[in-house]
């Protein structure tokens, strides 16, 4: 059974739909920023589901009130890196510390490689199990 019938990367919230527009971005920006959020833009060519901690572009925006601002800042990250992924994060620091709240991919490279499973026989019947993208087998700024 197929689970990923995209074969797109699935992280962060929206995985599973078609790419949302700038409009539809625009919109789940302004949410977060009527909670409180505060705005990130990342940017990675390996997305491996481990490597938690993309590239910032750029610097948190924490005192914007207008989605204008954060889209004015994924574009320029678009126009800057057109191959890798771009994600926006949005902190909730409400609570004191500062926790991801949203997070989802607004780019993505024409062609995603993906991950092949990697299966390692250890001691008896013992299986060990990792991932590796298929990216990451070409140097840095090179994978898409």
């Amino acid at each position: 059974m197929m689970t990923n019938p995209t074969g797109r990367l699935t992280q962060g919230q929206f995985s599973f739909l078609p790419p949302l527009t700038d409009a539809e971005i625009s919109l789940q920006i302004e949410y977060g920023l009527k909670k409180g959020y505060a705005w990130s833009v990342e940017y990675t060519d390996d997305p491996h589901p481990r490597n938690t901690f993309w590239e910032m572009y750029g610097m948190p925006m924490f005192d914007l009130t207008d989605a204008a601002g954060v889209i004015m800042e994924m574009q320029a990250c678009r126009k800057a890196f057109p191959q890798y992924y771009i994600r926006l994060m949005a902190f909730d620091s409400t609570r004191g510390v500062e926790s991801v709240a949203m997070s989802f991919i607004v780019n993505r490279p024409d062609d995603e490689a993906g991950f092949m499973l990697l299966r390692q026989e250890v001691n008896g019947r013992t299986m060990r199990y990792t991932t590796r993208g298929y990216g990451t087998e070409k140097p840095e700024t090179k994978r898409y």
